[in-house]
């Protein structure tokens, strides 16, 4: 009886304002039986974020798409077999209609923007809509706590990898800079973690048994403790925002609704001590990892936390790399405010709105969904953003009702979800967590659980929740169409993966040849022709992968193979057209294979996107010096120094055909920003200046100053060969800084 009960309370209108506002009979709901429905999206939150690859043959975010794309349709087709001989209607809602306006557009988008990439985010957007709509039908009072123990488990489980990382460089899963747990990148990983704390902080004011509150403020207190040391200050403001003020007012304010009420003193003293030691002891562990230590930013959780939280200030380095991509998205939006450049379609089209002489073409995302999502989407992603805003405050409205009624009990869950949407919002502004698979999934599980809740609540309309009339035939059709839509992503998942093992493999081919630092010796013949024949055939599954391609065209570069180099390069530009810096590069590979013609063509594509480009200037120079016109030249290199627009190859152009012209000033000024700006190469930019001062400008006391700084900032080991690169006459005179230094003995240090 009591269970009979649960389920006519959860499933039936408590209250049904909206029916009466329409004045028009609703159908009752009738229960979706999503039990099973649930566990799988409980399994996939643990999974997405818990899972990591142990290699760098597939990106860790791959991985985490596959978890939820499979799970999400596996979803689909368990509910759909489920409801076989229903007949009742299931539950529809106007939230779900935004992704699907999406997906519409992309998919439309596909005709006159970028093909590839408005196929995937009609992928994307078709996946969120499935889980959201999945979620609306089969979330209910009794199964959300299943739910969040998924979200929660899955969230510890990413958090001990990070804190394995932060205290004793844990190496199983390759990935940037430390403690990036299973994302790869550190502001991923704590983007996804902030936003599941409403979901553990809700477990544990609902939990019973002192066993229980124990455990689950312990694994929660290591969640707060693994963000604090990611030291990413968009996730460290959401945070302090939940920890201080948000979580604080919805345990207050729906005190009677939660099992914390009941609790005697023990188990308050507990909850409060289990939280704030963990919190406090592992906070104080410091890191192990000797690159968190060098980075200066704190060595234990806690000071790392607060010092990046104090750090947030609008002059921070990585804030105005980030404002540069904002004014150029900005420019987008003010450009093609109706129609957007098409779904997915920023990553291509930005280098036709950046300001002129900027040239930030690394980047794929704005690292602001906002801004991203109305500069590809324009009118859609409009009404995406104001539909959701507008939605969003309308449930906070409805959240603040529900106590006042008979529908209390739903306070708590929609507050929790309410509350995860906030932190996700926040980090949107200076990321881009909607993309990643495991944030977008719980993105669209907040929205169903708030949708599931508005139907149990009776807020019925055509903006809110809805009947959708059901026949058995409508389910074997939509598990038929499940059923082609795994076979489909199987399919794209074998290329996917089977394209970035192959690229990858090339990649760490060509990174071990340079590494040598003899790429053109004989005997990397055989591995040369295995990376060449990994990178086509990565190519011809993926033509479109640009990450990584590009790399290894970097590196054969570098070994003078410009053949190789060139097409690999072609191939991101048949793709990604409007690189300037690809197309500078393409243009130095015809230069070097004497195709001039061809290196012009590319130069003038070069010119038109972004003619002060340091890519562009830096090619201009090279190709008029080759041509003979070496005046002409050293007059444009000395205006773009003038400028300050340079790269690595303008400085050392300017640095050669000033030498040669005598404007022995200007040659030095440019290797002093060739060896600021890329101190990777200073030996040879110290060895160069040398022999200009001892050869050419005839100053012995400068010359000697500047081999003796290449020699001294040479390891012992690689000495010897700095040496042969030195003018004989200079040598003996450097001996004593080439030799080791005598060991110290107890009279010498008396």
């Amino acid at each position: 009886m009591a269970k009979k009960k649960r389920n006519r309370a959860d499933t039936a209108p408590v209250t049904a304002p909206a029916a009466v506002a329409s004045g028009r009979p609703q159908p009752a709901w009738t229960d979706a039986g999503g039990g099973l429905v649930v566990a799988i999206l409980a399994l996939m939150m643990f999974l997405a974020p818990a899972l990591g690859v142990p290699n760098e043959e597939m990106l860790q975010d791959t991985l985490k798409s596959i978890v939820v794309s499979f799970a999400t349709l596996g979803a689909a087709l368990v509910f759909f077999w489920q409801q076989r001989e229903r007949r009742e209607p299931l539950r529809w809602h106007a939230i779900v209609w935004l992704p699907l306006l999406l997906m519409v557009y992309a998919l439309g988008s596909m005709i006159w923007s970028h093909t590839y990439l408005g196929g995937v985010e009609a992928v994307r957007w078709f996946i969120f809509a499935l889980l959201l709509w999945l979620g609306a039908n089969t979330l209910s009072r009794d199964n959300l706590p299943l739910l969040a123990g998924g979200i929660h488990m899955g969230a510890v489980v990413a958090s001990l990898w990070a804190a394995l990382q932060f205290w004793i460089d844990f190496g199983f899963f390759p990935q940037g800079p430390h403690p990036a747990s299973t994302f790869v990148n550190r502001n991923f990983f704590a983007e996804f973690a902030v936003c599941t704390l409403p979901f553990s902080a809700l477990l544990l004011v609902r939990a019973r048994q002192s066993a229980q509150v124990a455990l689950l403020a312990m694994t929660t207190g290591l969640v707060i403790v693994s963000v604090l040391m990611t030291g990413t200050r968009s996730a460290l403001i959401a945070l302090w925002l939940q920890v201080l003020v948000v979580l604080p007012f919805i345990a207050w304010f729906c005190r009677r609704q939660l099992a914390s009420a009941e609790w005697g003193r023990g188990h308050r003293v507990l909850a409060a001590g289990v939280l704030l030691g963990t919190v406090v002891g592992l906070g104080l562990v410091p890191t192990g990892d000797p690159k968190i230590a060098e980075e200066g930013r704190g060595v234990t959780a806690l000071e790392r936390g607060f010092k990046r939280t104090g750090s947030i200030s609008p002059n921070d380095e990585s804030l105005g790399v980030r404002m540069v991509m904002w004014k150029a998205t900005m420019g987008v939006i003010r450009a093609r405010p109706l129609s957007g450049v098409g779904a997915g379609a920023w990553e291509s089209d930005i280098p036709l709105y950046q300001a002129e002489g900027a040239q930030l073409e690394t980047d794929y995302y704005v690292h602001n969904e906002f801004l991203q999502l109305l500069a590809e989407y324009g009118v859609a992603g409009w009404l995406f953003l104001l539909a959701l805003a507008a939605y969003l405050l309308q449930a906070a409205w409805r959240t603040l009702k529900a106590l006042g009624s008979e529908a209390g009990e739903e306070a708590p869950w929609r507050a929790v979800f309410l509350c995860s949407l906030l932190a996700l919002m926040i980090v949107s502004n200076v990321g881009f967590p909607w993309r990643m698979a495991a944030t977008g999934a719980l993105f669209a599980l907040c929205l169903a659980g708030l949708a599931a809740s508005d139907a149990r609540l009776g807020y019925r309309a055509r903006w809110a929740a809805a009947a959708l009339a059901w026949r058995p035939a409508y389910s074997l059709a939509l598990a038929t169409a499940t059923v082609s839509c795994l076979a489909l992503a199987a399919f794209i998942t074998q290329r996917a993966v089977e394209s970035e093992q192959k690229i990858v493999r090339a990649t760490k081919i060509a990174l071990t040849i340079s590494a040598s630092r003899d790429p053109n010796n004989p005997k990397w013949r055989q591995s040369k022709a295995q990376m060449l024949g990994l990178i086509r055939e990565g190519i011809a599954l993926n033509p479109h992968y640009r990450k990584i391609t590009p790399m290894v065209a970097d590196e054969l570069a570098r070994w003078g193979d410009w053949k190789n180099a060139t097409w690999i390069w072609e191939s991101v530009l048949s793709s990604r057209p409007h690189i300037v810096a690809i197309m500078a590069n393409v243009a130095r590979g015809y230069t070097s294979m004497g195709n001039t013609e061809k290196a012009l063509e590319y130069l003038e594509r070069a010119r038109k996107v972004q003619p002060r480009a340091p890519a562009v200037r830096s090619l201009e120079v090279i190709l008029l010096s080759r041509a003979g016109q070496e005046e002409r030249a050293l007059k444009l290199a000395r205006a773009a120094i003038a400028d300050n627009i340079y790269d690595y190859d303008l400085a050392n152009a300017t640095f050669w055909l000033a030498s040669r012209a005598g404007d022995y000033g200007l040659a030095h000024k440019a290797m002093q920003l060739r060896i600021v700006g890329w101190p990777e190469a200073r030996v040879q930019g110290y060895v160069e200046l040398g022999n200009m001062y001892a050869l050419q400008v005839k100053d012995p006391e400068k010359a000697l100053n500047f081999y003796k700084q290449a020699v001294r900032i040479t390891p012992e080991a690689h000495r010897p060969e700095v040496l042969t690169r030195i003018p004989a006459d200079y040598r003996a005179k450097l001996a004593s800084e080439a030799a080791p230094a005598p060991p110290q003995t107890s009279a010498s240090k008396g």
